[in-house]
């Protein structure tokens, strides 16, 4: 995998956490004042009226914030360590050419340092 590679998986990981983060709160979504979002409303209506659905809805509910929560790091950790391994591999890349030089100060190709390890 190149550095160009490393940074488009970490730049779709970054949009897929930010995605995520925008559109599967259902915990949060259409929050009442109290900031019991829209389905723990529900939940609640139902179980006022004594509808076992209200607890399972509840529970629904915090499962799915959990996994999502779960994805949202996952998917900054691939980000952040995928930025983190393509700047590193930059930072190496130069270091390695400044320290193999030809005799006259020139740069070693590539090519002339595969014949070392065949």
């Amino acid at each position: 995998m190149n550095q160009d590679d490393l940074g488009a998986v970490g730049h779709e990981a970054f949009v897929l956490h930010s995605q995520l983060q925008k559109e599967a709160d259902i915990a949060g979504a259409g929050a009442d004042a109290d900031g019991a979002g829209s389905t723990m409303q529900a939940a609640a209506a139902l179980k006022g009226s004594n509808f076992a659905l209200g607890s399972e809805l509840e529970t629904t509910v915090s499962v799915w914030t959990s996994q999502v929560k779960s994805v949202l790091q996952a998917c900054a950790h691939i980000s952040n360590h995928l930025d983190y391994s393509k700047k590193t591999h930059a930072e190496n890349d130069a270091a390695i050419a400044a320290s193999l030089r030809n005799r006259d100060g020139s740069a070693v190709p590539v090519s002339r340092l595969a014949e070392h390890f065949k």
